[in-house]
């Protein structure tokens, strides 16, 4: 077994051992009767029912959990399950089409099929990370709202931390060992190192298959999250006036289920296709042959030398691992403050240990120097004309740190501007709630131009990362710039499960009627949680540009172009503006999705609202024999998700393929880099004002302002808050309106971006033999144009 076997599996290994007894921890709080661990957990959904409406008012909180807990998991897999069923339809045919163009266009029918079972496998895993992090996250809700209400802040963080650190180290781990049973078993197929180029084509469709289904992942569960949210606030709190969570709104349960189908699901989805789309790269540029060298490429020089992307990904699970002990154990939260500073502690500590182990890796694994296949373009004679030659492309360990290093702290950059312009510590949020004085279309005025201006920085972090790694070792160096980026991933996805699993304790605490004293301890953790999902947002961004530019890399190595890309071809030039428009087509594809759906969930709202018993009374007067129907939003949001997913999907997925089969290469290549400038825009300005909006509203609503007018409260008793009361209140409902737009644009369009560009580049380069045998690459429309 190779050096890189040995450690590949013992990180991963460690990983899946560390995540399982965070597990334990978390599973020590028992929630009661609906408790999956408890042997009389066999509640009946009725039973479920008549617990919940029977504590409702009447000072018996612990015992409605059990109840709520139940419904929230139970509508979370029922979506998935027929998320799911969907994909897995659309998975296979998918394989048949990769098994037919991929034999006809290689001519090798071997090639086909294993480049379509890696399809198949890695589709699999993404479902199963994203179920994992689904149940986890149920699992961990209910227990954090117990947590906070015994134990306080200490116990109430360590719950959501630890809930979130198991789907991260799960995650992680069985994406980087399914990754290497994968290369292992295909390294039978193909031992020599002279075939190792094959073997890395077939791989690529590992990453084509977790990004596929994270397409569908982050579509859908965008979808629904955010029709529940978006109902939900328009009736219950602009009409209705109630709280976020008030058990009396009938879309509550819906939403809290969005949160772990979108945020957990979606994200963990997402997460694991750039993971896998990253390293795919990696390893396709490395194990590419090349020509005119002196130097021996990482082919040849080994297995291990060939690992080193893969490696990356191993020993960042030891890295978080060990700074997760800071966070629990070392600096723990005590206090409310403490919160927001333990999670970014994380983000820094786990990135700067990052780099040692990165030159570790480096030193221990590559040659001192080896030749790299690359595209960048030097002056130079041919038969004593002066012209443009390729480059010979040199790597060495200490080239390779510095193009790791470049995404590791380029992402880290990413994450503290996000948290500049998101955070409502910090002036831009502050004077987006100062706007909402003004009105509704001011406060999305300020809002929109928050997001524009908040572009400026990370592009020019990308941009830095992707001259200096280019500068150094070409191609390669941008896939490891990436793979330096996704280092921590394992951190970030505890981060950002974190997030969604504080909010639905707090959801259920406010169901359930805790003491406000609670609500206020899981409003905490939840603002805190806002914070550093906007900020893993914008880690996810960065990573995909990076990836999306590997995998175009890759695509333009494996076509054998050493004369590079002319975007002044007339074909590569129409379709860059094609490629600049496919993000805003998206985009309005799944945002007027969650507008339909958000219209059907107000409608149903409203008409149970409007809904009189035998006395008169209503849900909101306090009719007993009328309760909430949960279960009729939760399945609104449910069709209307998976239905409306598909289209978008379609749309990213069919691009590509149709434009190099009609119009050839050269189409494709102004796609991919249209729709990878435009994407990188659009996704962060949408996000970060999204994020804005969000905390916003809760700037106002949770009174951290000076500004009385900015400090709502539902019942203002002091003098201060009385005289304030009606500007306050209107600030907060101009705040909500402004979350309602901006929830679409950071929970549906703008993360599902970051699948638009590495989808469309991965779909390239999987089919890149195919769109090659068509006319030479030409496609089928040369004929038309040879007049």
């Amino acid at each position: 077994m190779y050096l890189s076997d040995q450690i590949i599996l013992s990180a991963c290994f460690i990983g899946l051992v560390f995540a399982f007894i965070q597990f334990l921890f978390v599973r020590k709080i028992k929630v009661g009767r609906a408790d999956p661990d408890d042997s009389d957990a066999s509640t009946s959904e009725s039973e479920g029912e008549r617990a919940l409406d029977y504590v409702i008012g009447e000072n018996n909180p612990e015992a409605a959990v059990p109840a709520i807990y139940e419904r929230i998991m139970t509508g979370a897999l029922t979506f998935l399950r027929v998320e799911y069923a969907i994909c897995s339809v659309f998975c296979l045919f998918f394989a048949a089409l990769i098994f037919f163009l991929i034999s006809w266009g290689t001519g090798d029918n071997l090639q086909g099929q294993l480049t379509a079972i890696a399809f198949l496998v890695g589709a699999i895993t993404s479902m199963a990370c994203g179920f994992l992090g689904m149940l986890i996250a149920t699992y961990s809700n209910a227990r954090t709202t117990l947590a906070c209400a015994k134990y306080g802040y200490t116990l109430g963080f360590n719950t959501a931390f630890r809930g979130g650190s198991v789907m991260g180290y799960a995650l992680c781990s069985l994406g980087v060992l399914v990754l290497w049973a994968l290369l292992t078993i295909y390294r039978t197929v193909w031992p020599e190192a002279a075939q190792w180029e094959m073997l890395m084509d077939c791989v690529a469709g590992y990453g084509l298959g977790g990004s596929t289904v994270a397409m569908f992942g982050r579509v859908g569960g965008g979808i629904y999250t955010k029709a529940a949210d978006v109902g939900a606030d328009l009736c219950g709190k602009v009409v209705a006036g109630l709280d976020e969570d008030d058990p009396n709104n009938p879309a509550t349960i819906a939403d809290n289920v969005g949160d772990n189908v979108g945020d957990i699901a979606g994200m963990g989805a997402d997460l694991f296709g750039s993971f896998a789309e990253s390293t795919c790269a990696a390893l396709v540029i490395a194990s590419a042959s090349v020509n005119n060298s002196d130097l021996q490429s990482l082919t040849t020089k080994g297995w291990d030398a060939l690992m080193f992307p893969v490696l990356i990904s191993a020993g960042g699970i030891i890295v978080c691992i060990l700074c997760s002990f800071v966070a629990t154990h070392i600096r723990p939260v005590r206090q409310k403050e403490d919160i927001e500073c333990v999670l970014k502690v994380q983000m820094v500590l786990t990135a700067l240990l990052m780099l040692p182990v990165i030159y570790g890796l480096a030193v221990l694994t590559l040659p001192a120097e080896f030749s790299l296949e690359g595209v960048r373009l030097v002056k130079g004679e041919i038969n004593g004309v002066k012209t443009f030659v390729p480059a010979k492309v040199v790597g060495t360990p200490l080239k390779a740190f510095i193009c790791a290093t470049m995404g590791c702290i380029g992402g880290l950059i990413i994450g503290l501007v996000t948290e500049y312009f998101t955070s409502h510590t910090y002036m831009p949020t502050q004077e987006l709630a100062t706007a909402c004085k003004s009105g509704t279309a001011v406060n999305i005025i300020f809002g929109m131009a928050l997001g524009y201006k908040s572009c400026i920085v990370p592009v020019f972090v990308l941009a830095a990362s992707i001259f200096v790694s280019f500068g150094l070792c070409d191609l390669y160096g941008i896939a490891l710039a990436a793979l330096g980026m996704l280092a921590t991933l394992a951190c970030g996805l505890t981060i950002d499960g974190f997030g969604p699993i504080a909010d639905n304790a707090g959801g259920i605490a406010e169901m359930a009627e805790f003491h406000p004293e609670v609500r206020d301890t899981t409003d905490a953790l939840d603002a805190a949680g806002n914070t550093t999902a906007a900020i893993g947002k914008g880690f996810a961004i960065g990573s995909a540009a990076l990836v999306s530019l590997a995998l175009y890399g890759a695509f333009v190595i494996r076509l054998r172009v050493t004369s590079g890309v002319n975007i002044l071809e007339p074909t590569t030039f129409a379709f860059l503006l094609i490629g600049c428009m496919i993000p805003y087509w998206f985009a309005a594809l799944t945002m007027k999705s969650v507008g339909k759906a958000a219209g059907e969930m107000v409608e149903e709202v409203k008409r149970q609202f409007s809904q009189i018993d035998a006395e008169g009374k209503t849900i909101l007067t306090g009719s007993k024999t009328i309760k909430p129907d949960y279960d009729r939003c939760i399945s609104i949001s449910t069709k209307s998700s998976l239905l409306e997913m598909i289209a978008p999907a379609c749309l990213v997925i069919l691009s590509p393929l149709l434009a190099g089969t009609f119009f050839g290469v050269q189409a494709v290549f102004g796609l991919l880099t249209g729709s990878l400038g435009s994407s990188v825009q659009l996704a962060i300005s949408m996000s970060n004002s999204g994020g804005a909006w969000d905390n916003c509203k809760k700037y106002i609503k949770n009174g951290f302002s000076d500004d009385p007018e900015l400090r709502y409260v539902k019942k203002p008793q002091t003098l201060e808050e009385i005289k304030a009361a009606d500007k306050a209140r209107e600030a907060h409902d101009a705040a909500v309106q402004g979350d309602t737009v901006g929830d679409p644009f950071k929970d549906t369009s703008g993360p599902a971006l970051n699948i638009v560009m590495k989808l469309q580049a991965i779909v390239s380069l999987v089919f890149a033999a195919y769109f090659k045998a068509i006319n030479d690459g030409d496609g089928l429309t040369a004929s038309m144009w040879s007049f």
